[in-house]
């Protein structure tokens, strides 16, 4: 089924509509982080080096660095349902494929056809949450998409190990399976189809001015350098927290607390956006600097420190998420606005793998409580570059005149 142009319509932008989009962005953070939590184990219970650990790790996130933008073209050439449902159900056949091939061997490959499934599925939500959203809870609709991503990056690691724990990768890819056909199905009955808008032809140099426009540059810029601070804050808190003497289980629940910090305050923060409580200069910038102090906070000496840095970042990267991608919806030709998300998720995870690798090269030159320190830093300038006036300021009624 087609609806006309769902964007002024409160009906379609109805909450059954998106649930299900909500869904799918639970499905690739679960997807992503109940393997990744448990492939240190993997990796030693198969006598990998630590460069194989490295290479399965990044293997999701590097299919959809590749592939993000191509997928995010055909939303806006063939509409965001297809890709949506395809995606989904591929997920579920690469999940499906690693429990029928019976190897062990084949978790790469897996991973590899999970995260090219995601590349298709999760720039279409993120359309189709903009689509069926009206114009001024555009920052709702992304506050509930990333509070159901952050509870899948909550739950992913607890709830992988307790199914790898019982049934081995098997169960766990088993799940996957599952999950992804049944979120597909729920989209088939309650999403509507979205006509895709009609496109002017683009060159190249009209592609490039649109990317280098500051109304894609800050967002994605502000979105990178929180999932760059998530990501630092996921993998080197539990390093600091074990040479405090800290436990496995205290420093699993410290990453846990920071990841359902940013899923509590994301619609919050959206609605505060909505209402026109915080523009969007100022939530980002705002959020930086929280995501900042975060870092600083493991001055603090004992447990209270990293509770303290793991609240603080989790609160910037929840306060900067959902802004980020309404601001992006409010500037981007609705037309291109598959390109425009899935480029904007390229930014993302370039930030989420070059966080980590800055914070570690920082670390083997001055240790990590000073690169954090250093991290934190960078993550304030850019706080100010993202602050300094460029153009007009958001309006929430007219989302069109923003920069």
């Amino acid at each position: 089924m087609t609806s006309p142009d769902p964007t002024d319509a409160g009906r379609v932008g109805a909450r059954g509509q998106v649930l299900p989009l909500y869904a799918a962005g639970f499905v690739t953070a679960f997807g992503a982080h109940s393997i990744a939590a448990s492939l240190g184990g993997y990796t030693h219970g198969q006598h990998a080096s630590l460069l194989a650990l490295g290479l399965l790790l990044a293997v999701y996130d590097g299919a959809e660095v590749l592939l993000k933008p191509v997928f995010g073209s055909l939303v806006d050439r063939i509409g965001a349902r297809p890709v949506l449902l395809g995606g989904l159900l591929a997920f579920a056949a690469a999940s499906a494929a690693f429990v029928i091939a019976g190897n062990p061997a084949w978790v790469g490959l897996a991973r590899f056809g999970q995260g090219a499934a995601a590349a298709a599925f999760s720039p279409a939500a993120g359309v189709l949450v903009s689509r069926l959203t009206p114009p001024g809870g555009q920052g709702r609709g992304f506050g509930r998409y990333g509070a159901w991503k952050g509870l899948g990056y909550t739950l992913g690691p607890l709830l992988g190990g307790v199914l790898i724990a019982t049934g081995g990768y098997n169960l766990l890819f088993a799940t996957l399976a599952a999950l992804g056909v049944a979120v597909a199905g729920w989209a088939m009955v309650m999403v509507p189809g979205v006509a895709p808008l009609p496109r002017a032809r683009q060159t190249v140099a009209d592609l490039a001015r649109r990317l280098t426009n500051p109304g894609f540059v800050r967002p994605t810029l502000a979105l990178a350098a929180a999932t760059a601070a998530l990501s630092v804050g996921v993998g080197f808190l539990p390093v600091i927290g074990a040479e405090r003497g800290l436990g496995p289980l205290v420093t699993g629940a410290i990453v846990s607390l920071l990841a359902l910090a940013a899923a509590v305050v994301q619609p919050r923060a959206g609605r505060a956006r909505d209402d026109g409580r915080i523009g969007d200069r100022t939530g980002l910038a705002t959020g930086l600097i929280v995501a900042a102090a975060g870092c600083a906070a493991v001055l603090i000496p004992g447990i209270a420190g990293l509770i303290t840095a793991a609240v603080l970042i989790g609160v910037g990267v929840g306060l900067i998420t959902p802004i980020g991608f309404a601001y992006l919806a409010a500037t981007a030709p609705k037309e291109r606005l598959g390109q425009t998300m899935g480029s904007a998720e390229v930014g993302r995870e370039l930030g989420d793998a070059g966080g980590p690798l800055l914070v570690g090269a920082l670390a083997t030159a001055v240790t990590l409580t000073p690169a954090l320190l250093v991290f934190g830093v960078l993550l304030t300038a850019t706080a100010g570059l993202l602050a300094a006036p460029s153009g007009p300021r958001h309006q929430p009624t007219t989302p069109e005149s923003v920069d």
